[in-house]
């Protein structure tokens, strides 16, 4: 079994967490061929080298002037080039990257190198005839070979031994693999990032309450109309031939167009041919697993640009710009995409529950009496990525840009220090009651009621 890994280094310096995850999982699968693929700088030949120490027989870095400046479409492109030289039996790559968090390259890849394909894998379930996963959204899923898998942060990447040895790592340039300088790069990739600017949205004027108010302002909370998620992109100019995939997005779609055509979720190959017969403007896709999966497909199928998880939309009446969170949310960018239809996926939600209780590392050991709260609310139950880090509660109900998105008329954060990553999550709720004792934490400026206690 030839298992080839797509692995990128952050920011840190340090793996990407779910390409971690991704290489661990392959390293469980005995008697599999692991080779690790990576496209970056000359540079990253050392970071490469040492990951070799835990199990990899070799790495191979894409490394060559032309690869710079890549978007996600000019990215899957080239690595299809080496995938489809080296033609292993699975490709694994982590489900997004913490610096463009996109989720798109792996889809985009499935199409380049002619892969089947599963994404957000909780688990390999058989890989003996065919490929069956355990997902995150979409359940038990069965494909053929060969095939690529997105893998979620199920495991953590294992330390290298005492008596490990380096495995080797080999240079591939454009010529290497016979690389399109025009597909490459810069030049291959058809998003455009405009600007950029700090992250502010999403902040409240907090209201401080005692617990005793807590729930009259709950109940008067579920009774306000709650906000749409788009209500703040506005424009006196209107996109004419706007699709949306889905009924999800159409609240954002109303916003920049009033000449809106719905089609279904259906196959890659058939939404493909029903957007270039209908040759719109813009398509515009829903945020859930499905429809990420699906728009990255077809943005490789029509070869457009697509810029994923935008809170916001704006037209001239000309062009779509599309602004998103990056970096963590640390940063907005205003993006535009050269390519024609412009194509974006926006953040959508959908919540079982009005209530919402998410549970934070400041009440680590009262998980309990958190969950006793929620159950007596109604509600439904999430964490942030410190529980999870530390398995205290579950991946599957994790909200944050390494997690889930949801937009209750309620959301409740206890114990909830209100780190970016995780505020991206839910900062689109109706009411938001942060409760914690350190009357400083971040999550006071994105609530609108705050309970300074301990729980």
């Amino acid at each position: 079994m030839k298992i080839l890994v797509c692995i990128r280094q952050g920011l840190d310096g340090e793996i990407n967490p779910f390409d971690a995850s991704a290489y661990e999982e392959a390293l469980r699968i005995k008697n599999a061929e692991v080779t690790l693929l990576s496209m970056a700088p000359p540079s990253a030949k050392d970071f490469l080298l040492s990951l070799t120490r835990l199990g990899a027989k070799k790495a191979i870095l894409l490394s060559d002037k032309i690869f710079a400046g890549a978007d996600t479409l000019a990215t899957a492109y080239t690595l299809s080039l080496a995938v489809n030289k080296i033609k292993p039996d699975l490709v694994f790559c982590g489900r997004q990257t913490l610096v463009g968090d996109t989720a798109q390259t792996g889809p985009m890849l499935s199409v380049y190198a002619n892969l089947s394909i599963i994404t957000n894998v909780m688990s390999i379930d058989d890989i003996t005839s065919a490929v069956t996963c355990t997902t995150r959204d979409n359940g038990v899923q069965t494909v053929d070979f060969p095939t690529l898998l997105t893998i979620e942060r199920i495991n953590n990447l294992r330390l290298p031994s005492i008596l490990s040895k380096m495995g080797e790592v080999e240079v591939w340039s454009a010529e290497d693999i016979g690389a399109q300088k025009e597909k490459c790069g810069l030049s291959g990739s058809p998003t455009r990032v405009l600007t950029t600017f700090e992250n502010e949205s999403g902040k409240r004027k907090c209201k401080f309450i005692s617990f005793n108010e807590l729930q009259e302002v709950i109940k008067l909370s579920l009774n306000k109309t709650k906000e749409k998620p788009a209500a703040d992109a506005t424009g006196s100019k209107k996109l004419s031939k706007v699709v949306i995939v889905g009924e999800a997005p159409r609240s954002f779609a109303e916003t920049i167009s009033g000449d809106i055509t719905l089609l279904p979720l259906t196959t890659p190959s058939d939404l493909t041919e029903k957007i270039t017969s209908l040759s719109p403007n813009a398509v515009i896709w829903g945020s859930d697993t499905l429809s990420k999966k699906l728009s990255a497909q077809v943005a490789a199928m029509l070869g457009v640009g697509l810029c994923a998880d935008c809170t916001t939309l704006e037209t001239d009446g000309e062009e779509l710009y599309m602004y998103r969170p990056a970096l963590s949310g640390s940063v907005i960018a205003k993006i535009k995409s050269i390519t024609k239809p412009a194509m974006a996926t926006v953040r959508t939600t959908q919540n079982a529950a009005d209530i919402v209780v998410s549970a934070g590392f400041g009440v680590k050991d009262k998980i309990d009496l958190v969950k006793a709260f929620a159950q007596k609310l109604g509600a439904d139950m999430v964490t942030t990525r410190k529980m999870v880090d530390n398995d205290i509660l579950p991946y599957n109900i994790q909200v944050g840009l390494t997690g889930k998105t949801v937009s209750p008329p309620v959301y409740i954060a206890v114990g909830v220090s209100g780190a970016v990553h995780h505020i991206a999550g839910m900062q689109k709720s109706g009411t938001v009651i942060a409760i914690n004792p350190d009357k400083n934490a971040p999550i006071f400026d994105y609530a609108d009621f705050g309970i300074i206690d301990s729980f």
